[in-house]
């Protein structure tokens, strides 16, 4: 953040200011006080359960110039009628008066946090970046993220999710992008959107935010998302397989354990890239995260060599974990969707194959926020791993349980797919089942908490269930 007095913050920001001991706010914005950032601005929100008014002494006890509240707390504060508000305020003053600075903004249905990982990870060769941390890309999270942004940053990234139409569009307003990313335009949230149509007029708000002179990079693969090409005035960049594309994946192939190769071909470059993250997918994300640094004017040689030294850097996404007994597990807990789904279980299937005599476990959960079409997706999911030839799915709780009879109706038996209530039940499955050499994929939406039985599974002594014995 730039070097801002409290009297500075409350005129931005609409507030009065209280106990000023005359000193500045120099830090990052935060909002939990066990981590309080030195210099930082501590942001007291009240919550259902917890009050952050409660903790603004022990935030600046710690090292917190000041704090922003909605009630004087005792120690240096900058009062407001709206906590919210007045942070989107600050954030959007600050980037402002930041000249050098360059705003991407990214959304899409799934691979946001990928692709803004790999992202973050190349222009970092370049200049001093700052990203979204994990997936906190909503109203409360974009704004913190921005406010980490100083003088000396010269990308700023920011990941933006939407629960509604309307929702990019205003966090755009707190960051102006100079480059605006779509991945693409899936099933997540269709319950909440009613219609992939819908959600592709929400993730569009973002390339219609693009700043004069900036760049929309869009998905040449999909065409809801190719669509939107026609929703701005400024320059389009593609990305995908697609011939047309101006960013595009050719000589495709993975290794053992899925990790990506491919060429970036542009219209007077090709450069190779080897992929460390798993999955098929993910060359789709690294061309995106590529198009997308070309924008910014990176030289394509530059970025491929990046791109192949990029690791993965947020947790529950493809981890690979190798138990001292040979059982390899894949977490992948961190949240799931069809297509998320779909390309988990097919990385799974593929290292099967490359792993003679091992057999391939899939612990699957919950899909959330599908609406009306949740039960046939989760059906759907359990019919594809039959098709996979998963070798044992095991389905985590009753919303879940479509996936179960799905992969029964379509051909499953024998006990290749079982139905278990809950994560401790799955736990004791897995405990008393699993062999040396097993390969076990968990995935489900964020709410089933799927990686507390990947964690059990890697911090407990294996004890081999009679079929490792």
């Amino acid at each position: 953040m730039i070097p801002m007095t409290l009297p500075e913050i409350a005129e931005v920001v609409g507030g009065t200011v209280h106990d000023d001991a005359g000193g500045t706010v120099g830090g990052p914005a935060f909002i939990d006080s066990r981590v309080a950032e030195q210099d930082g601005l501590f942001v007291a929100l009240a919550g259902e359960r917890v009050d952050g008014h409660e903790y603004a002494a022990t935030a600046v006890g710690a090292g917190a110039a000041a704090v922003l509240a909605s009630r004087p707390v005792g120690v240096p504060a900058v009062v407001v009628d709206d906590v919210m508000a007045a942070l989107a305020a600050l954030a959007r003053h600050v980037v402002a008066a930041l000249p050098d600075l360059t705003v991407i903004g990214l959304t899409g249905s799934q691979g946001k946090t990928s692709t803004k990982d790999l992202l973050a990870q190349v222009l970092s060769r370049a200049g001093r970046t700052v990203a979204t941390f994990g997936s906190f890309n909503n109203e409360l999270g974009m704004p913190l993220t921005a406010l980490r942004a100083d003088a000396s940053t010269r990308y700023l990234v920011l990941e933006m999710g939407a629960r509604g139409i309307g929702h990019i569009r205003e966090l755009c307003e707190v960051a102006p992008p100079h480059v605006g990313l779509v991945l693409n335009v899936g099933k997540a949230h269709v319950g909440e959107f009613g219609s992939q149509e819908a959600i592709a007029q929400a993730k569009g708000e973002l390339v219609e935010a693009v700043v004069p002179g900036g760049t929309s990079v869009l998905n040449a693969d999909d065409p809801l998302v190719s669509a939107m090409a026609s929703r701005t005035r400024e320059a389009v960049l593609t990305f995908g397989e697609a011939a047309t594309s101006d960013v595009r994946i050719e000589g495709l192939a993975t290794d053992e354990m899925t990790r990506a190769s491919f060429d970036l071909v542009t219209a007077d470059d090709r450069a190779r890239v080897s992929l460390r993250g798993l999955g098929e997918h993910q060359a789709g994300n690294a061309a995106a995260a590529a198009a997308v640094a070309l924008a910014v004017g990176l030289r394509l040689r530059d970025v491929a060599r990046w791109l192949s030294e990029a690791d993965n850097v947020s947790r529950w996404r493809m981890e690979v974990h190798e138990r001292a007994d040979g059982v390899t597990v894949l977490n992948d807990a961190y949240n799931a969707n069809p297509d998320s789904m779909r390309a988990a279980l097919k990385s799974l299937a593929e290292i099967g194959r490359g792993r003679p005599g091992a057999r391939t476990v899939a612990v699957l959960g919950e899909m959330r926020e599908l609406g009306a079409s949740a039960t046939e997706e989760h059906d759907t999911v359990g019919r594809l791993a039959v098709r996979l030839d998963i070798q044992q799915l095991v389905v985590v709780g009753e919303p879940a349980r479509p996936i179960h009879l799905g992969a029964c109706l379509e051909g499953s038996w024998g006990g290749e797919s079982v139905y278990v209530d809950d994560n401790d039940a799955a736990l004791a499955w897995l405990r008393e089942h699993l062999s040396a050499g097993d390969v076990v994929l968990l995935k489900a939406s964020r709410a089933a908490a799927l990686e507390q039985v990947a964690e059990a599974l890697l911090t407990e002594t294996p004890e081999m269930g009679e079929a490792g014995r």
